[in-house]
């Protein structure tokens, strides 16, 4: 689930008392840009171990740009995906954008 905010807008306490907005608001972004710990050829991406990423964009209707980014070095052969894992559209490093 994503929420618009913008700067001076109320926040309140989430999960891990991390900050979001306060407003029930929902909204669906275009683009979702999402860290990689280490990505493979056909842009699976392995995360930080919570799989919120993928649980969140499996749950999404729409059709958004789904951009991972990393550093060069965290590319692997395969991170083995599972049925649960999303491919991002493209994996953008220091070295530039790979499309999949």
């Amino acid at each position: 689930m994503f929420r618009p905010w913008s700067p001076g807008e109320a926040l309140a306490k989430g999960v891990w008392n991390i900050k979001v907005p306060a407003t029930a608001e929902e909204v669906v972004p275009n683009v979702v840009i999402a860290p990689v710990v280490g990505f493979d050829r056909a842009c699976y991406r392995l995360g930080y171990g919570g799989g919120f990423f993928d649980l969140t964009l499996a749950t999404m209707k729409n059709s958004q740009l789904k951009l991972g980014v990393g550093y060069r070095q965290q590319a692997l052969l395969t991170i083995h995906p599972q049925p649960n894992d999303i491919p991002m559209d493209m994996v953008i490093t220091e070295e530039g954008a790979s499309r999949c």
